[in-house]
């Protein structure tokens, strides 16, 4: 990717852009079009003109739900921004996809910038079940060895059952 390509899209603003629909992470075919600097119009055709190359494990279709659930969420600014279509999601696989039927020479270089993003969003999500798995270990070996602890610290923080007066209570008036 020449040094051009890396200025004009930072790694976060094609991050940001990669949502989990379907419990797939997709990019919008109105953000991708952004990206490779084309028409939504224009990318969407060239979808419609090659439909083998897009099987559903590549690129769906949003559904009315689907797309007020991202209305709601300030994803998609609002239903004229679409132009009266329901979005299309495009997977990791349809993006590269993408770049067979989009041939300029922006489109090539956006698309690898696209796939680098992807594998570093798939790296993170590694590393935090990774994470996630080593708390989960440690509260489970360390539940039992804290017990004590913990039954101390929640016997300090309970209330007293009985209280009892402090300090001298005469029984007798003096005169």
């Amino acid at each position: 990717m020449s040094k051009d390509t890396q200025q004009l899209i930072p790694a976060e603003a094609i991050q940001c852009r990669i949502l989990v629909i379907r419990g797939q992470k997709v990019m919008l075919d109105r953000d991708l079009a952004l990206l490779y600097g084309v028409k939504p119009i224009a990318l969407r055709q060239q979808v419609k003109r090659n439909p083998e190359r897009f099987p559903e494990d590549f690129m769906f279709r949003l559904s009315k739900e689907e797309m007020g659930i991202l209305l709601s969420q300030n994803v998609i600014p609002s239903r004229s921004s679409l132009g009266g279509f329901l979005p299309m999601a495009f997977t990791e696989q349809g993006v590269a996809m993408l770049s067979s039927v989009l041939k300029s020479k922006r489109a090539v270089s956006v698309n690898i910038a696209i796939m680098r993003a992807f594998v570093r969003l798939r790296g993170l999500l590694d590393t935090h079940k990774d994470l996630a798995q080593k708390l989960e270990d440690m509260d489970r070996k360390y539940d039992t060895q804290f017990k004590v602890v913990f039954d101390i610290l929640d016997e300090w923080m309970r209330p007293p059952l009985e209280t009892r007066q402090i300090g001298f209570v005469p029984t007798k008036k003096f005169k």
